[in-house]
């Protein structure tokens, strides 16, 4: 197995799921059936992702000092990732996510930053020692942009290359494309960045291409049950989406994508089959409650890759 590792910048936030049988209206009160706090954030999520997979993971982030900050770092530890760069705020609290799901897995989700709402310079500064030896840089949008364009900035300068996850859907300052190897928003993030909907394959082709002609040499536009439309530099190709029940819940699944795409790829696949193992942890990760508690360990990926695609059990996925 590879022995470098990929290092994740960005959020850890506590999620207050509330399990609902339908989405509330605006201005609606309604009665739900479950309440759960699960460990969470887009960063702790994709390392979690990452480290489950069997790829070393380090991460580097900000929560505060109250209990859910406690839960965060021993959920992260607990699956083996590296927290000697997540800062304990004396002074913030830690970051919230409250959820609400339905029947069919589809969530409403507000993002409270707190802890990671401060994160500065010197937490670029507190990056730089853990991205030796690093393959790849994975980051986030639940962290000030600015902070995120200066560590994308400071991956490139060290020859690291930096997966973007353009989530939640904001626009980006021009310059931070020009640092980044691999954008992956979904269809409203990619419409949020291009200024007109992406629905399709059609539309991903001129999302990408737009994309591409601002600095991103790499494109992966995730359209949900459609698939994954990619562009790379001259070359493009789309992998469909695999067919899978029960849906659960969707709140982990770009984290999944994105964990399972980074892991693939540092252990140099090529980008279709890091796609595919990608969309696999995303679909396996929809078919259990949850955040982290929901992402697949690399057993359970390495089998339904085996079943849905037929990779032979000798192949080494990493």
């Amino acid at each position: 197995m590879n022995q470098s590792h990929i290092v994740v910048f960005g959020s850890l936030n506590m999620d207050l799921l509330a399990k609902t049988s339908r989405l509330p209206l605006a201005g609606e009160t309604i009665t739900g059936d479950k309440f759960q706090m699960i460990p969470g954030g887009k960063g702790a999520n994709q390392a979690i992702a990452v480290s489950r997979l069997g790829i070393p993971c380090r991460m580097v982030g900000r929560v505060g000092k109250d209990s859910f900050g406690e839960t965060l770092l021993q959920s992260l530890q607990d699956n083996d990732v590296d927290t000697t760069g997540v800062l304990v705020e004396e002074s913030a609290h830690t970051g919230v996510a409250m959820i609400t799901v339905n029947e069919q897995g589809e969530n409403q989700i507000i993002v409270i930053p707190e802890a990671n709402g401060n994160l500065d310079e010197s937490d670029v500064e507190r990056l730089r020692p853990h991205l030796e030896g690093a393959q790849f840089l994975l980051m986030q949008l639940e962290i000030p942009i600015a902070v995120v364009g200066a560590a994308a900035e400071l991956a490139r300068s060290l020859g690291i290359k930096v997966i973007l996850d353009p989530a939640p859907a904001q626009e980006l300052p021009f310059p931070l494309y020009s640092n980044i190897d691999i954008i992956t928003p979904n269809a409203l993030e990619a419409e949020i960045l291009v200024g007109f909907p992406v629905t399709d394959t059609d539309s991903a082709q001129q999302a990408a291409t737009q994309l591409q002609s601002q600095g991103v040499n790499t494109v992966m536009i995730t359209l949900g049950k459609q698939g994954v439309y990619c562009a790379h530099g001259e070359e493009s190709f789309f992998v469909p989406a695999f067919d899978i029940e029960p849906i659960i819940d969707t709140v982990a699944a770009g984290d999944a994508f994105n964990g399972g795409l980074a892991v693939a790829l540092c252990g140099g696949m090529n980008l279709q089959r890091s796609i595919i193992c990608g969309s696999a942890a995303g679909a396996l990760t929809v078919t259990k409650a949850g955040a982290q508690s929901a992402l697949p360990n690399y057993e359970r990926l390495y089998k339904f890759l085996g079943e849905r695609v037929g990779w032979k059990p000798d192949l080494e996925l990493l």
